[in-house]
């Protein structure tokens, strides 16, 4: 009679259990039910639809949201459709210690909390706290910013990134960075992704003898550093670094000329390009990143101070100033396989004639300036032939030596 009731005890636990279990999936199913009707399926083509047009910040955050748009931010497909949709930026450093220029200090910015250092995330990944503590001269710390230019105005953009190197170059959307914590030392980093690779030393050389170029091979889908320096007999050498490969390799300089590494060399029409020299110079240096062959490619009038070459919709601009009629000239190089340069146009400034061109925005073509006199930022737009001085949002104006056109991507090596 107890082993019966034990049993009918059972019977009725195990019946009680598996009426809890059925209630708790129907009402799991209720659930999903209502979230279905509230949020219908949307195909995952039309999602990267949609996500393709949100601003970088909201991006950003959306990778956070579900498995679905984590995977769709993600796939290389979705990465080069926003890398073609993104506008150029300028991107910058900014110290956190401003000055005057006769170098009094005017005021220390406050560190952001939330940033993360380049040096730390590299060689102490784990450790991040104890070399936030090590003795850095704040001056000699910088902040990497962009300026972002919509509706005639500009504003500033954070990364929340801190480092102690100099940005040498970048391209599509990569950094090139030095590795002060490395003498020699350079990093690949992506500052929106804030994935970040250290590459191998390549020959050392003082800072004013040498200049890195950082390009795509269309062919080969490779990114590679060029690295010209001049050696101690005074010639200039150039070795190259395959990034996925991580090993330099020398080839053969330029033969002619290259008296000046002061202007951050060019991408364009398949090839990186130099000024030669601060002023008066009659011609260009070239290296085509497929053949690695240099070139001297002359220009269609002499370069003065302000004058400047820049990439514009993939061809090489070549911005001029012409005193005699206060104008700026634009000339365009297509190709450097026996193409001539052709003046694209002509722009009338009036008496102000210390404009440095900056970059040419790569979605609105709009050309952008930095006046000398107040480094105030200016936008001529080639179709209403207007020059127009760009507001800064807030009066916030960055205290910026020198600026790199730039796109924000999670492109990766």
């Amino acid at each position: 009679m107890l082993s019966k009731a034990m049993e009918n005890k059972k019977a009725s636990l195990l019946r009680s259990a598996e009426e809890r279990a059925s209630s708790k999936r129907r009402e799991e199913e209720r659930r999903k039910q209502q979230e279905t009707d509230l949020v219908p399926y949307i195909p995952k083509d039309c999602v990267s639809n949609i996500l393709v047009r949100l601003p970088l910040d909201a991006l950003q955050r959306s990778r956070f949201v579900c498995k679905l748009w984590y995977n769709v931010i993600n796939d290389a497909k979705f990465v080069d459709a926003y890398l073609r949709r993104s506008e150029t930026v300028l991107l910058f450093l900014s110290s956190v210690c401003k000055k005057f220029s006769d170098s009094r200090v005017v005021s220390i910015l406050p560190e952001n909390p939330n940033a993360i250092s380049v040096e730390a995330k590299l060689h102490h990944p784990n450790s991040a706290i104890f070399f936030d503590k090590l003795p850095v001269n704040r001056a000699s710390k910088f902040s990497i910013q962009f300026l972002e230019f919509k509706d005639g105005k500009c504003q500033t953009g954070e990364y929340n990134i801190s480092c102690l190197g100099k940005i040498r170059a970048t391209c599509n959307g990569l950094i090139l960075l030095d590795d002060k914590m490395k003498k020699g030392g350079l990093v690949v980093m992506n500052p929106v992704t804030r994935k970040l690779m250290p590459l191998p030393r390549g020959t050392l050389s003082s800072l004013h003898d040498e200049s890195y170029g950082f390009a795509l091979s269309a062919v080969t889908g490779e990114y590679k550093v060029m690295h010209l320096f001049r050696d101690y007999l005074g010639y200039v050498s150039c070795e190259i670094l395959n990034v996925g490969r991580r090993s330099w390799r020398e080839i053969d300089g330029p033969s002619f000329g290259l008296r000046w590494f002061g202007y951050d060399p060019v991408f364009a029409i398949g090839a990186l390009h130099w000024i030669p020299e601060i002023d008066h110079s009659d011609y260009i240096v070239s290296v085509e990143v497929e053949s690695e062959k240099f070139h001297k490619t002359s220009l269609p009038k002499s370069c003065r101070t302000y004058d400047r070459i820049v990439e514009m919709s993939g061809f090489l601009g070549f911005v001029t100033h012409n005193y005699e009629f206060n104008q700026i000239d634009v000339w365009i190089l297509k190709s450097l396989l026996g193409d001539v340069w052709t003046r694209h146009h002509s722009i009338i400034t009036g008496c102000i004639l210390d404009m440095i061109p900056l970059c040419s925005l790569r979605i609105k073509g709009e050309l952008v300036f930095k006046r000398d006199e107040d480094d105030s930022i200016y936008v001529y737009n080639f179709q209403s032939e207007q020059m127009t001085m760009v507001e800064m949002v807030n009066n916030c104006h960055p205290f910026a030596v020198s600026y790199l056109p730039h796109v924000n991507s999670h492109v990766s090596w």
